[in-house]
């Protein structure tokens, strides 16, 4: 946290933070006037936006599914199946998508020379890269993230079931009307979480993407690229650190509205 004040100092390696000159608001003002910065801002909360509303659902209903299997052994392998590709670096999958979707050799390049038509080229496509940067999140990222839902329903007690049963409930309305109210609290903390680091898009895997094709740069750039480029390639520290601050305290902010309106709707809330 004490390195946050070279972002009000023209920081120099040689000096050290402390020598370093005061600048005041200089590094803000030089921050919030480049042309670059808006559209990695739209970039970022678009990118963001788009995980939270296909990313965040898609645990809880994985976890859902699993939650019926009643072979153990079947659902264990399930499991284990679904939580490999957490394991898997950014690259590894990179090269994937690129072994899938090349239209020289990918296997994409084949279904669609099926039926008599060229396959386009998704990874350089403008219109078409934030969609893969979702697709490829959540398949790598969704079955870890039904851990912690799993965990949750097994705190739910079997009387309520049993009782459900009596009374004619089928496995969807006792998923409906037990299941789910019974997590809505983990819901909505892990809601508020998400909702907190809404401006963190994904370094490692936007990074590898941009890395291999500077062609999708003006669409995908995030903030942590854009502070990665400034700050380490260019070393331009304070520079960096400033925008780095300002992504902070909006996070701050989105965390702490998120907690406030799930107080409102009679939830527990984080904060």
């Amino acid at each position: 946290m004490g390195g946050l004040v070279i972002a009000f100092k023209n920081y120099s390696v040689i000096r050290g933070i402390w020598a370093s000159p005061w600048v005041g608001l200089d590094n803000f003002r030089k921050a919030f006037r480049a042309p670059d910065l808006l559209n990695v801002l739209r970039n970022t909360i678009l990118i963001s936006t788009y995980k939270l509303i296909f990313g965040f659902p898609a645990p809880i209903i994985l976890a859902l599914l699993l939650n019926e299997i009643r072979n153990s052994k079947f659902k264990r392998c399930i499991q284990t199946i679904l939580y490999l590709p957490h394991f898997i670096s950014w690259v590894v999958i990179y090269g994937i998508m690129l072994t899938m979707l090349s239209p020289s050799f990918g296997i994409v390049t084949g279904i669609f020379s099926l039926f008599g038509k060229e396959a386009p080229y998704l990874l350089v496509s403008t219109d078409h890269i934030r969609g893969l940067l979702v697709i490829s999140s959540i398949w790598k990222e969704v079955g870890w993230g039904t851990i912690i839902y799993l965990a949750a329903f097994s705190t739910v007690d079997p009387c309520l079931y049993e009782s459900a049963i009596i009374d004619g409930a089928n496995r969807w309305k006792q998923m409906i009307y037990i299941t789910l109210p019974s997590i809505s609290g983990v819901v909505v903390l892990l809601l508020i979480l998400r909702i907190g680091n809404i401006m963190d898009a994904g370094f490692e895997q936007v990074q590898v993407f941009v890395q291999n094709n500077d062609y999708i740069r003006p669409v995908i750039d995030i903030f942590d690229t854009f502070v990665y480029r400034r700050g380490i390639q260019r070393a331009d520290y304070s520079y960096s650190t400033t925008v780095g601050l300002f992504k902070s305290v909006v996070s701050l902010i989105l965390i702490a509205s998120a907690d406030r309106i799930a107080k409102l709707i009679g939830e527990e809330g984080l904060l």
